[in-house]
């Protein structure tokens, strides 16, 4: 089981950098980093709201599930 999270994908469709997404939603880069490279064990649902406002997206748009057992 695994979730991905697709930020990256957005961050490219919206032609915004890692450095602006940071600043708006208010975390530092190295969090965006984490969350980006797939190395996050949670996120807050506010940190999540925060990127989707930032990215105008919805939580599908950047969360994905894939089964790792097919």
């Amino acid at each position: 089981m695994a979730i991905i999270i697709n930020i990256d994908v957005m961050l490219a469709k919206r032609k915004m950098s890692v450095t602006e997404l940071s600043k708006e939603v208010g975390i530092t880069m190295a969090n965006i980093s984490i969350l980006k490279n797939g190395r996050a064990k949670a996120i807050r649902l506010s940190t999540l709201d925060a990127i989707c406002r930032a990215l105008e997206c919805q939580p599908g748009d950047i969360l994905e599930y894939r089964n790792d057992s097919r």
